[in-house]
């Protein structure tokens, strides 16, 4: 045997990079992901919140993002066969860009910081209830009509 065909057997010169098998996976959900995020910042321009009040925006993006990700991923999962790429751009790419932890983080910091407790509570609550009743709506009558649609 040769020392290049050695070398191949032990693993060296051809082997790929780790995780080089997840590059297009990467690649889709970082431009999922910008396009989801500029969504949502062109929603705190066209809906912007006032100062000290509710942020309604932030509240209904990442509501209706959670009711759109229970629909996709029941979709996906139970009804549909979609290339390997779609669930990564769209629901980590899209959604995930779109849908904001962060933005709700701040929401709250300042609505503390400027005196609004009481908002600053309201909204704490508010928006992992209403986006965890949204997805679950959202799966529930997506499977509802998968049935009506089956009969």
């Amino acid at each position: 045997m040769t020392a290049p065909e050695t070398e191949s057997l032990r693993g060296g010169a051809s082997r790929r990079p780790a995780g080089a098998g997840q590059l297009p996976a990467v690649a889709v959900v970082a431009a999922g992901g910008g396009l989801g995020a500029t969504a949502r910042y062109a929603a705190s321009l066209w809906w912007p919140s006032a100062a000290g009040g509710f942020p309604w925006t932030t509240f209904w993006v990442n509501v209706v993002g959670c009711a759109v990700i229970g629909v996709f991923l029941v979709l996906i999962t139970e009804a549909l066969t979609v290339h390997r790429l779609v669930r990564p751009f769209f629901g980590t790419g899209v959604l995930g860009g779109f849908t904001t932890f962060s933005t709700y983080a701040v929401d709250l910091q300042r609505l503390f910081d400027t005196g609004h407790s009481r908002t600053a509570l309201a909204y704490l609550a508010a928006t992992p209830l209403a986006a965890l009743t949204a997805v679950w709506l959202a799966a529930t009558a997506t499977r509802r009509a998968l049935i009506r649609r089956q009969r």
